[in-house]
């Protein structure tokens, strides 16, 4: 069985997991009904993504014969603003989200050695995750309101293919 606040711990990765899920989704439909569809497909497989962590999770839990909480997940807006604004938000989601698991790997490497490296093998995807979204960002600021620049990027980014996940 696994400890206590181990299992707290995962608990609370698989709500953030569970909350990015939902965030880049609503973010989609947002950039989807802006005709934006090469972003809305970049944000739907990031969704994708992060419910495959989801899993992983739930998975890894389970099978340490911990118990699973999946609780409420907030509402998501249904406006993010121009195509800069809502990857802005994404670049600060993922900020948060290696944050959280900077801090789980410093808490659970003193007490569980199994669930450091899984931890640890999502802290190295985050490395990948964040330089994605400020590459994006960054390229965006560079377009300004060029609608010719902002179509190019949207074109670029609905070539996105999910391939392996690294965490897993």
């Amino acid at each position: 069985m696994v400890r206590e606040e181990v299992q707290q711990l995962i608990n609370n990765l698989i709500q953030i997991e569970h909350i990015s899920t939902t965030l880049y989704l609503a973010m989609s439909a947002y950039l989807d009904r802006k005709n934006y569809t090469g972003m809305a497909k970049w944000l739907r497989l990031q969704s994708d993504e992060e419910r495959t962590h989801l899993l992983i999770l739930i998975d890894y839990l389970s099978g340490k014969d911990g118990v699973v909480k999946l609780t409420e997940v907030p509402a998501q807006p249904t406006n993010f603003g121009t195509p800069l604004e809502t990857f802005q938000r994404v670049l600060e989601h993922e900020q948060y989200v290696t944050n959280s698991y900077r801090q789980a790997y410093d808490y659970v490497k003193q007490i569980d050695p199994q669930t450091t490296v899984i931890v640890q093998d999502f802290l190295r995807e985050q490395i990948d995750e964040e330089a994605q979204s400020l590459t994006i960002v960054e390229r965006l600021k560079l377009a300004e309101n060029n609608p010719s620049a902002l179509l190019i990027i949207d074109q670029e980014l609905g070539q996105r293919q999910n391939g392996p996940i690294a965490a897993g």
